[in-house]
């Protein structure tokens, strides 16, 4: 594979889609009550929760390793229940040198869909692909729509 790519994963919630939106666009920081097995902490670093160009400290575990990264929000857009977040700093800087990951919801008939999209460069071709993050994207959205419909 060449050293830019991009993996999508689609998941169905059962639960409400503006919820799910919300939880990722303006509350972002509930997360590590609702995943503490995946998320530690969200922590606003500049900016306001839910707006373009705020700063995300994010601490989280993938393949069994606490992690950080530092995102900015790249894109929201409500009516498309859409959020993009950016990385700059952290682990992931150190292996890619771009790093963008978008989380948008769909409907298709009575069905709520969760599509991440991953877009990456890596830093060079012994780089891994990033599907170990896909797959954390696709257990975090189960996990926190599970959390919506046991509410």
């Amino acid at each position: 594979m060449g050293l830019k790519g991009k993996l999508i994963s689609e998941t169905e919630i059962k639960g409400c889609k503006d919820l799910f939106h919300e939880m990722f666009c303006e509350k972002p920081h509930h997360l590590p009550n609702v995943v503490p097995q995946t998320i530690q902490a969200v922590d606003l670093h500049e900016g306001d929760w839910g707006t373009v160009g705020s700063v995300v400290n994010w601490k989280y575990i993938i393949e069994g390793d606490e992690k950080v990264v530092k995102v900015i929000i790249d894109e929201i857009n409500k009516e498309k229940r859409l959020v993009t977040f950016k990385a700059f700093e952290g682990h992931l800087i150190e292996e890619y040198k771009a790093f963008k990951a978008t989380i948008h919801i769909e409907n298709e008939g009575d069905n709520n869909l969760v599509i991440w999209t991953i877009e990456y460069e890596k830093q060079n071709e012994d780089i891994p692909e990033p599907f170990s993050y896909l797959q954390l994207a696709t257990n975090l959205t189960k996990d926190v729509d599970t959390h919506h419909v046991n509410q």
